[in-house]
């Protein structure tokens, strides 16, 4: 009896963290339907085919908006995942975590991470839009939210990749497996799913961007890009010219569009990220 009323502040302290533990989870919950109920119910009965798909001449259309995403989304894409990818596995596999030039790495992709936006907008804009003398283009446009999301790679990337059991490495070797096929046939598909997640994560920002795209494609909101050399919008800068040049319900479709167009891209990175596991958990 004793030895159970020692325990009962310490036994009274854990329920404590735990009730305000749920209690945090289900503020977090809430938050995010509050957001996303306001979103559908104020811009799905605004959505029409003429303002999804039409050409924008007296009536408002977020064509161009939705194609220039997309070409920001394959421009970011393919230049930082790659690199992002390559990065993170020199970091975990052939550093082993450790050294000054590992810890000088980190400490540049965490500060990158946090630098705000507008600040690579300003990069962008200095190096693609002046320096190299594109002007505004989707192509400058996509580069710069590649060095942006960059860190955000290396650094998830990185964390999937030392999660992997260093079992499955040393299996691999003893069947006389190289470092190469072993990163590439073992280490990587098992961590496919953080990749994955890293990934989605990039593409989420490229798709909410806004101040970064001001400075580097400018606001062609009435015109699809003709190539990724021409000027253009996205669907995060429709919202805000809508917004702010008296057009509220176009405002409000086009954030519509935007949220399923983030949830899609979602459910087909989790579900690639899934097979890539069950190919990577066939391989063991």
């Amino acid at each position: 009896m004793i030895k159970s009323k020692s325990h009962r502040p310490g036994v009274l302290f854990y329920r404590i963290l735990r009730y305000i533990s749920i209690g945090a989870a289900a503020l977090a919950v809430l938050s995010l339907a509050a957001v996303t109920i306001y979103v559908l119910v104020n811009g799905t009965g605004k959505l029409s085919a003429e303002l999804m798909f039409g050409e924008y001449d007296e009536t408002p259309s977020i064509l161009p908006a939705f194609v220039g995403t997309l070409e920001l989304i394959f421009i970011a894409c393919i230049t930082a995942i790659p690199i992002g990818v390559a990065s993170a596995v020199f970091l975990s596999e052939y550093t082993g975590g450790k050294g000054k030039l590992v810890r000088a790495i980190r400490v540049a992709t965490e500060t990158l991470a946090g630098i705000p936006s507008i600040v690579y907008g300003l990069f962008g804009y200095l190096v693609f839009v002046v320096t190299f003398g594109w002007g505004y283009s989707i192509l400058g446009g996509g580069l710069t939210l590649a060095i942006m999301i960059l860190p955000v790679i290396v650094r998830s990337t990185e964390e999937s990749l030392l999660a992997v059991p260093a079992a499955y490495r040393e299996g691999a070797f003893a069947l006389g497996a190289g470092k190469v096929r072993t990163i590439f046939k073992v280490v990587l598909p098992s961590a496919a799913s953080g990749i994955v997640t890293a990934v989605i994560l990039a593409v989420g920002r490229v798709v909410s961007e806004s101040a970064v795209l001001i400075l580097t494609i400018g606001m062609v909101v009435n015109k699809v890009p003709e190539n990724v050399l021409a000027p253009g919008t996205s669907l995060a800068l429709d919202i805000y010219y809508f917004a702010s040049h008296g057009y509220p319900d176009q405002a409000a479709a086009t954030s519509v569009v935007l949220l399923v167009f983030v949830a899609v891209l979602n459910l087909i990175a989790g579900g690639l990220g899934r097979l890539l596991k069950r190919s990577a958990g066939g391989l063991k």
